[in-house]
């Protein structure tokens, strides 16, 4: 299995995860956020990202310090100058969570912390579940995630609508 908490993967995979490699070395994003334990997740690393598909990373930190967070970004120059980003508080299942968004050369990128260790967060969790499925399913079941998510619908729902889950969110992490 691969190690999503590295980004080396990136390197041999298709043109896009080598081109995120690119950006996301270049650019230090991971090594600056270095004590937040960033882990890139989604639909990239998986191969089932579309073209708006966006760099999703995930870090572990405590939201009620989110001047902290914002001066890593500022400090750190982890976005460049000139660059628009928005950062928000916003609350996801009871949980308290900040949410960075911004643009990176062709790549939206965004940044999700929360006050958990990265490989318990959902969105790890649901990129391995994900992964294991896809490994098992083959290429025809990923081709139909890929056609779904082309259609609009996101990633759990379009596994949910293939495997017959009544909660994909849910459903996939017991899995």
């Amino acid at each position: 299995m691969i190690d999503f908490t590295r980004i080396d993967y990136l390197k041999n995979g298709n043109s896009k995860q080598k081109r995120a490699y690119q950006v996301l070395t270049q650019y230090q994003i991971l090594e600056k956020l270095k004590k937040y334990s960033p882990v890139l997740a989604g639909t990239v690393p998986i191969e089932i990202d579309i073209e708006s598909s966006d760099l999703d990373i995930i870090c572990e930190v405590d939201p009620r310090f989110t001047d902290v967070f914002l001066n890593t970004f500022k400090m750190n120059g982890l976005i460049p100058p000139g660059t628009d980003f928005t950062i928000e508080n916003i609350v996801m299942r009871g949980r308290e969570c900040i949410v960075v968004n911004f643009t990176l050369e062709e790549f939206p990128i965004e940044i999700f912390g929360q006050n958990q260790p990265v490989t318990q967060q959902n969105a790890y969790r649901h990129m391995v579940t994900e992964y294991k499925i896809l490994q098992e399913k083959g290429e025809e079941f990923k081709q139909k995630i890929i056609e779904l998510k082309k259609q609009g619908i996101k990633t759990e729902p379009a596994f949910g609508m293939l495997m017959n889950l009544e909660n994909p969110y849910e459903d996939l992490l017991k899995l």
